[in-house]
């Protein structure tokens, strides 16, 4: 039986499926089974899948049923005492799986293992690290603020935890993950590997994409859980808040502004600063960056207002960190 089972759910993803799956296969902990939740896909995926010859790579496919249903039909399947998952576009430094266990067999107390992100675009060059949290414990407070995890490519867990606060929710579409993370830190306690071993895929062209989407299922998350907190924790509510729309903000500010995209990123703007007023104080001169880059298309003629965007793009990245 295989220690690990890793789970990689894929929905037309021939572009990157086999770096992705290769990442896997050239883990430095070798004692793991993959497995392939073919979603549905139409672009040739299956073909890419089966080029790739390893007793260790098992592919399932299904009618498409989304990101979450994936994961937990993979979950079904899994034989491994740990559970990963991984989506098909992400990569692994070879070193992540082996660290994350030997992280979690040092803390016994804990059910969760996880490591830090770097981003890279969709050709797999790097374009900035992530927020490189570190925390440990027990870390409810800390994933109730942000999403410290990052994304859904990064925990190792132990798979009895798993199977007892169920699997993902099937109606959210977007930021199941976090929610899953949330229900874990819950009950457990997580580990944290100081190291950037998630390589987490960010098409420059979508970066400002279903910002819509993502505000709707963040905010019912942070509903969810903090009806489900305790009281000691209930005065985070709207700094998590906050720090939603500031996240979306700069996701929306990644990509050269037109006047549609100018009113959203003023919008998570409003909410933020309405939510946590002592941004403006703490954040200044990052502040006003930001309110320039969000006036300046509906100020400026368009050509303009692009050469001021790319003027300000890697002060304000500077100011972000």
């Amino acid at each position: 039986m295989p220690k690990i089972s890793v789970i990689i759910p894929v929905y037309n993803g021939k572009e990157t499926i086999k770096e992705t799956i290769t990442s896997v296969l050239n883990q430095t902990f070798s004692d793991i089974e993959i497995l392939v939740i073919n979603d549905g896909s139409t672009d040739g995926t299956l073909e890419v899948v089966d080029s790739i010859q390893d007793p260790r790579l098992n592919v399932f496919s299904y009618a498409n049923a989304g990101l979450a249903a994936s994961r937990n039909r993979g979950f079904a399947l899994a034989r491994g005492d740990y559970v990963s998952f991984m989506d098909a576009d992400d990569l692994w430094t070879p070193d992540k799986l082996e660290a994350q266990f030997k992280a979690l067999q040092a803390t016994p107390q804990a059910a969760v293992a996880y490591s830090w992100t770097d981003y890279i675009d969709e050709f797999g060059h790097f374009l900035y690290p992530g927020s490189h949290v570190t925390e440990t414990g027990d870390i409810l407070a800390k994933l109730l603020l942000n999403n410290v995890l990052e994304n859904g490519s990064n925990a190792l867990i132990r798979k009895q935890a798993l199977q007892e606060v169920g699997g993902f929710d099937e109606s959210l579409t977007a930021a199941e993950d976090w929610d899953m993370w949330l229900r874990l830190a819950s009950r457990y306690h997580f580990v944290a590997v100081p190291s950037a071993q998630i390589l987490y895929r960010q098409p420059v062209h979508s970066m400002s994409a279903n910002i819509s989407r993502q505000e709707t299922e963040c905010l019912k998350v942070i509903e969810r859980h903090f009806h489900q907190a305790p009281e000691s924790l209930q005065h985070l509510k709207r700094f998590s808040i906050a720090n939603l729309y500031t996240y979306l903000l700069f996701k929306v500010l990644a990509s050269p502004l037109e006047r549609q995209k100018s009113l959203i990123a003023a919008r998570c703007f409003w909410q933020a600063v309405r939510h946590d007023p002592t941004l403006l104080r703490r954040r200044s001169r990052l502040m006003l960056i930001v309110l320039f880059k969000i006036a300046a298309p509906l100020i400026l003629p368009p050509t303009q207002a692009q050469t001021w965007h790319s003027r300000l793009k890697n002060l304000s990245k500077k100011k972000m960190t």
